[in-house]
Protein backbone atom coordinates (compact mmCIF):
# COMPACT_ATOMS: atom_id res chain seq x y z
CA UNK A 1 0.00 0.00 0.00
CA UNK A 2 1.07 3.49 -0.79
CA UNK A 3 0.99 6.45 1.37
CA UNK A 4 0.23 10.08 0.00
CA UNK A 5 3.29 12.38 0.41
CA UNK A 6 3.67 16.30 -0.54
CA UNK A 7 6.09 17.89 -2.78
CA UNK A 8 6.64 21.64 -2.66
CA UNK A 9 7.48 22.84 -5.81
CA UNK A 10 7.52 26.63 -7.07
CA UNK A 11 4.33 26.30 -8.72
CA UNK A 12 2.44 25.00 -5.54
CA UNK A 13 2.12 21.13 -3.76
CA UNK A 14 2.54 18.25 -6.41
CA UNK A 15 0.88 14.88 -4.52
CA UNK A 16 3.18 11.81 -4.67
CA UNK A 17 3.08 8.42 -3.36
CA UNK A 18 5.09 6.61 -1.06
CA UNK A 19 5.76 2.82 -0.76
CA UNK A 20 7.83 1.40 1.76
CA UNK A 21 9.93 -2.00 1.90
CA UNK A 22 8.93 -4.74 3.91
CA UNK A 23 11.64 -3.70 6.35
CA UNK A 24 10.27 0.32 6.45
CA UNK A 25 13.91 1.51 5.48
CA UNK A 26 16.22 1.50 2.11
CA UNK A 27 17.90 3.44 -0.44
CA UNK A 28 15.44 5.20 -2.42
CA UNK A 29 14.00 5.48 -5.89
CA UNK A 30 12.28 8.26 -7.35
CA UNK A 31 9.88 6.85 -9.81
CA UNK A 32 8.78 8.26 -13.10
CA UNK A 33 5.50 7.55 -14.93
CA UNK A 34 4.91 6.70 -18.39
CA UNK A 35 3.07 9.47 -19.99
CA UNK A 36 -0.07 7.19 -18.56
CA UNK A 37 0.36 8.71 -15.02
CA UNK A 38 0.24 6.54 -12.32
CA UNK A 39 -1.77 4.38 -13.60
CA UNK A 40 -2.10 0.41 -11.84
CA UNK A 41 0.58 -0.70 -14.31
CA UNK A 42 3.53 1.71 -12.42
CA UNK A 43 1.87 1.23 -8.97
CA UNK A 44 2.76 -2.12 -9.94
CA UNK A 45 6.28 -1.68 -10.52
CA UNK A 46 6.49 0.76 -7.82
CA UNK A 47 5.59 -2.43 -5.37
CA UNK A 48 8.49 -4.31 -7.11
CA UNK A 49 10.74 -2.04 -6.30
CA UNK A 50 9.85 -2.10 -2.89
CA UNK A 51 9.67 -5.77 -2.00
CA UNK A 52 13.49 -5.09 -3.14
CA UNK A 53 14.07 -3.28 -0.20
CA UNK A 54 13.37 0.00 -1.96
CA UNK A 55 11.56 3.04 -0.51
CA UNK A 56 9.80 4.04 -4.12
CA UNK A 57 8.20 7.66 -4.15
CA UNK A 58 6.35 8.43 -7.53
CA UNK A 59 5.41 12.16 -7.85
CA UNK A 60 2.13 12.98 -9.66
CA UNK A 61 3.78 14.55 -12.90
CA UNK A 62 0.99 15.46 -14.60
CA UNK A 63 -0.41 17.29 -11.47
CA UNK A 64 -0.36 20.74 -13.04
CA UNK A 65 -3.02 19.58 -15.45
CA UNK A 66 -5.18 18.69 -12.89
CA UNK A 67 -4.70 14.67 -13.80
CA UNK A 68 -3.23 11.82 -11.49
CA UNK A 69 -3.49 9.04 -14.57
CA UNK A 70 -5.15 7.87 -17.76
CA UNK A 71 -7.87 5.02 -17.61
CA UNK A 72 -6.87 2.17 -19.38
CA UNK A 73 -8.55 1.43 -22.63
CA UNK A 74 -8.65 2.16 -26.11
CA UNK A 75 -8.71 5.48 -25.99
CA UNK A 76 -5.61 5.84 -23.62
CA UNK A 77 -3.18 6.60 -26.04
CA UNK A 78 -5.04 9.24 -27.46
CA UNK A 79 -5.81 10.68 -24.11
CA UNK A 80 -2.14 10.70 -23.02
CA UNK A 81 -0.91 11.90 -26.11
CA UNK A 82 -3.20 15.19 -25.33
CA UNK A 83 -1.98 15.65 -21.61
CA UNK A 84 1.57 15.43 -23.10
CA UNK A 85 0.91 18.05 -25.63
CA UNK A 86 -0.01 20.07 -22.85
CA UNK A 87 2.88 19.52 -20.62
CA UNK A 88 5.51 22.44 -19.44
CA UNK A 89 8.62 20.16 -19.83
CA UNK A 90 11.00 22.49 -17.85
CA UNK A 91 7.89 22.63 -15.21
CA UNK A 92 8.06 18.84 -14.85
CA UNK A 93 11.78 18.28 -15.01
CA UNK A 94 11.89 21.02 -11.70
CA UNK A 95 8.74 19.28 -10.34
CA UNK A 96 10.65 15.81 -10.29
CA UNK A 97 13.83 17.45 -9.08
CA UNK A 98 11.52 18.71 -6.35
CA UNK A 99 10.40 14.81 -5.48
CA UNK A 100 13.90 13.74 -5.62
CA UNK A 101 15.13 16.43 -2.94
CA UNK A 102 12.49 15.28 -0.70
CA UNK A 103 12.93 11.61 -1.38
CA UNK A 104 16.43 12.02 -0.09
CA UNK A 105 15.35 13.55 2.92
CA UNK A 106 12.40 10.83 3.77
CA UNK A 107 13.49 9.21 6.81
CA UNK A 108 13.33 5.77 5.60
CA UNK A 109 15.88 6.00 3.13
CA UNK A 110 18.85 4.73 4.68
CA UNK A 111 21.42 4.78 1.87
CA UNK A 112 21.66 6.41 -1.72
CA UNK A 113 18.97 7.68 -4.02
CA UNK A 114 18.12 6.31 -7.76
CA UNK A 115 15.82 7.30 -10.48
CA UNK A 116 13.44 4.53 -12.28
CA UNK A 117 11.89 5.90 -15.45
CA UNK A 118 9.76 4.45 -18.42
CA UNK A 119 8.97 5.96 -21.39
CA UNK A 120 8.54 9.85 -20.71
CA UNK A 121 9.90 9.44 -17.23
CA UNK A 122 12.81 7.61 -18.55
CA UNK A 123 13.95 11.05 -20.47
CA UNK A 124 12.47 12.91 -17.69
CA UNK A 125 14.83 10.92 -15.31
CA UNK A 126 17.86 11.68 -17.71
CA UNK A 127 16.82 15.46 -17.75
CA UNK A 128 16.93 14.97 -13.65
CA UNK A 129 20.24 13.32 -12.65
CA UNK A 130 21.29 15.59 -15.56
CA UNK A 131 21.02 18.50 -13.31
CA UNK A 132 20.86 16.38 -10.10
CA UNK A 133 23.32 13.52 -10.03
CA UNK A 134 22.07 10.26 -8.37
CA UNK A 135 23.31 7.10 -7.80
CA UNK A 136 21.97 4.86 -10.43
CA UNK A 137 19.48 5.95 -13.62
CA UNK A 138 17.10 3.49 -15.28
CA UNK A 139 15.50 4.46 -17.99
CA UNK A 140 13.11 2.55 -20.37
CA UNK A 141 13.08 3.58 -24.31
CA UNK A 142 13.15 7.07 -23.13
CA UNK A 143 11.16 9.10 -25.05
CA UNK A 144 12.59 12.46 -24.71
CA UNK A 145 16.46 10.93 -25.14
CA UNK A 146 17.04 11.58 -29.04
CA UNK A 147 16.82 15.52 -28.18
CA UNK A 148 18.07 15.58 -24.71
CA UNK A 149 21.53 13.62 -25.75
CA UNK A 150 21.83 16.20 -28.27
CA UNK A 151 22.42 18.68 -24.89
CA UNK A 152 23.80 16.38 -22.57
CA UNK A 153 25.50 13.35 -24.18
CA UNK A 154 26.01 11.79 -20.85
CA UNK A 155 25.57 11.94 -17.31
CA UNK A 156 27.98 11.43 -14.15
CA UNK A 157 25.10 8.92 -12.82
CA UNK A 158 25.50 4.93 -13.27
CA UNK A 159 22.50 4.43 -16.08
CA UNK A 160 20.90 1.08 -17.45
CA UNK A 161 18.95 2.12 -20.94
CA UNK A 162 16.30 -0.25 -22.01
CA UNK A 163 14.83 -0.55 -25.60
CA UNK A 164 13.09 -2.52 -27.50
CA UNK A 165 14.58 -3.18 -31.11
CA UNK A 166 10.83 -2.75 -32.95
CA UNK A 167 10.03 0.28 -31.57
CA UNK A 168 7.95 2.56 -33.63
CA UNK A 169 9.39 6.05 -32.16
CA UNK A 170 12.97 5.01 -31.32
CA UNK A 171 14.43 3.22 -34.16
CA UNK A 172 17.72 1.28 -34.01
CA UNK A 173 19.66 4.20 -35.48
CA UNK A 174 18.39 6.75 -32.70
CA UNK A 175 18.90 3.99 -30.27
CA UNK A 176 22.42 3.33 -31.21
CA UNK A 177 22.99 7.54 -31.27
CA UNK A 178 21.68 7.36 -27.89
CA UNK A 179 24.07 4.44 -26.92
CA UNK A 180 27.01 5.95 -28.08
CA UNK A 181 25.83 9.29 -26.42
CA UNK A 182 24.99 7.53 -22.88
CA UNK A 183 28.30 5.40 -22.90
CA UNK A 184 30.40 8.50 -23.97
CA UNK A 185 31.28 9.57 -20.53
CA UNK A 186 33.23 8.40 -17.02
CA UNK A 187 29.96 6.84 -15.59
CA UNK A 188 29.39 3.23 -16.44
CA UNK A 189 26.37 2.74 -18.97
CA UNK A 190 24.28 0.04 -20.41
CA UNK A 191 22.38 -0.43 -23.62
CA UNK A 192 19.93 -3.19 -23.50
CA UNK A 193 17.96 -3.94 -26.70
CA UNK A 194 15.45 -6.44 -27.73
CA UNK A 195 14.26 -7.85 -30.99
CA UNK A 196 11.17 -7.70 -31.93
CA UNK A 197 9.88 -5.50 -29.04
CA UNK A 198 8.05 -1.87 -29.17
CA UNK A 199 7.51 1.07 -27.27
CA UNK A 200 6.01 0.63 -23.91
CA UNK A 201 6.90 -3.22 -24.14
CA UNK A 202 6.92 -3.41 -20.00
CA UNK A 203 3.76 -2.23 -19.63
CA UNK A 204 1.37 -5.13 -19.18
CA UNK A 205 -1.77 -3.02 -19.25
CA UNK A 206 -1.28 -1.74 -23.09
CA UNK A 207 -1.46 -3.16 -26.42
CA UNK A 208 2.42 -3.47 -27.09
CA UNK A 209 3.49 -5.83 -23.96
CA UNK A 210 6.09 -8.06 -24.76
CA UNK A 211 5.98 -10.87 -21.82
CA UNK A 212 9.39 -12.27 -22.28
CA UNK A 213 11.23 -8.88 -23.31
CA UNK A 214 9.86 -7.70 -19.94
CA UNK A 215 10.54 -10.45 -17.99
CA UNK A 216 13.90 -10.52 -19.08
CA UNK A 217 14.33 -7.21 -19.10
CA UNK A 218 12.92 -6.64 -15.32
CA UNK A 219 14.96 -9.57 -14.19
CA UNK A 220 18.60 -7.60 -15.41
CA UNK A 221 17.04 -4.51 -13.90
CA UNK A 222 16.82 -5.88 -10.89
CA UNK A 223 20.20 -7.67 -10.86
CA UNK A 224 21.57 -4.16 -12.04
CA UNK A 225 20.25 -2.03 -9.06
CA UNK A 226 21.75 -4.55 -6.77
CA UNK A 227 24.91 -4.12 -8.00
CA UNK A 228 24.59 -0.35 -8.50
CA UNK A 229 22.14 0.81 -5.83
CA UNK A 230 22.40 -2.18 -3.15
CA UNK A 231 19.82 -2.51 -0.59
CA UNK A 232 22.19 -4.65 2.18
Amino acid sequence: MSEPIQVPTEGGVMPAHRWLPPGGTGPGVLLLQEIFGISPYIERRAEDLAALGYVVLAPEVFWRLGTTSVENGPDMLAEAMDLLGRLDWDAAVADSTAALDVLRDLPEVTGGVGVVGFCFGGGLGYAVVAGQPADALVSYYGSALPNLVEAVPSVSTPSLHVFGEADSYLPMDVVERIRAAVTSGAAPAEVLTYPGADHAFDNDDFVNHDAAASADAWARTEAWLARTLPTG
